[in-house]
Order: structure tokens, then C-alpha cells, then sequence
């Protein structure tokens, strides 16, 4: 897949799926998907990245986070975005398209962990676009990056949602399970 990606690079802009924050540091799937969106961007690979991800287990916006973490580690602020919306899998490739769009990008591509990316690509291909291209992460060329990585000390605190009533509380096991596998996309959203 990274062959293909490289082949039909550049594109204008990478999504990248949020995951929760917890206990004020980024766990390894995060750190992963962070740095997987900086070797596409330092590659050339990706012009711009878009970060989704709302306040959805835990009170801390998952894109501001991954946005926090990403222009620690070298990515410059202004090949940053955020989509805030999404609280699940689905609402992150479906909003982080639109709003793709909305940004004036037209070459796009979900990048993320492989289990993830392979999860999506039906739905990209029936409910997104055709022409969203698919990144999932090389593990042998992050475990190759590992030694270089850090562990940035970030504002957390910004990224913080006052009023947080968390997805388990406001949603039943099954609402999540099908907003997981359909979304509960507003498909209003970044017109």
C-alpha cells in the first residue's frame, strides 16, 4: 500500500482518525498514527493533514491533541487542521472528507493503523468517495522510527471540553456499536 500511496503522491491532504487521551499522555496506537502522518508529510507523501476526532470518552478533543502532538514533533501549524465532530471510526473518514472538500483540498486519503483501514474501506467505497486513497501504517517502518520518537510535553489542557458527558453515558452499547459501523453521520456538516 505505502508503494501505491508513494506512486500517486502527493496528496493535498491525509484524515487521521482520533483516539481517546487518557492519563494526560498519548498511548501507542495514538503516538502511531501521529507519526505515521509525519513520515507521509516529511515523505512528500502528504501535503496537509486533517486530525479528527471530538471529546468522545474521555473530556480532551481527540483532534486538538493529535493536532498538539504533531506540531511538537516537526509538522509545521500551517499543514494542520482539525475536524472536531466525529465520534466515531466512520463520522472521522465521513466529516474529515467533507470538511477536506470545504478546505479546498481534492486528493485524499485516510491514513491510520491497519486494522482500522481495513475496516473503513467498504464504507469509504459505498458512503465517502471512490477516490479517497487508503495509508494504512507499515509496522516494520514505525518500529524502524521508533528510536527517534518522543515524547513531547503538550497543553493538554487546551483541548479540554467543559460540560464532557462521555459517549458511554450518553449512548447504549448498541447506538455505539452501529455508530461505529454505519455512523451517525450528519450529513449537513462541512457543506
Amino acid at each position: 500500500m505505502l508503494k501505491k500511496a508513494e506512486a500517486n503522491a502527493p496528496y493535498d491532504v491525509i484524515v487521521v482518525p482520533g483516539i481517546q487521551f487518557e492519563n494526560n499522555q498519548w498511548d501507542t496506537v495514538m503516538k502511531g498514527r501521529v507519526y505515521w502522518s509525519k513520515f507521509l508529510f516529511d515523505k512528500g507523501i502528504a501535503q496537509n493533514i486533517i486530525y479528527s476526532g471530538a471529546a468522545v470518552y474521555t473530556p480532551y478533543c481527540e483532534a486538538e491533541i493529535m493536532a498538539m502532538y504533531a506540531e511538537a514533533i516537526g509538522i509545521p501549524k500551517a499543514n494542520i487542521y482539525t475536524e472536531t465532530k466525529a465520534e466515531h471510526s466512520t463520522e472521522n473518514i465521513f466529516y474529515g472528507y467533507k470538511k477536506a472538500l470545504q478546505l479546498g483540498f481534492k486528493k485524499v486519503a485516510l491514513a491510520s493503523d491497519p486494522f482500522q483501514t481495513k475496516m473503513l474501506r467498504k464504507f469509504i467505497r459505498k458512503k465517502v468517495s471512490k477516490d479517497v486513497a487508503i495509508i494504512p501504517f507499515v509496522t516494520d517502518t514505525l518500529k524502524m522510527l521508533q528510536p527517534a520518537m518522543i515524547t513531547p510535553s503538550i497543553p493538554y489542557e487546551k483541548a479540554f471540553k467543559e460540560d464532557f458527558i462521555s459517549i458511554k453515558e450518553r449512548d447504549s452499547f448498541w447506538r455505539r456499536l452501529r455508530g461505529t459501523i454505519r455512523g451517525n453521520i450528519d450529513t449537513t456538516a462541512y457543506r
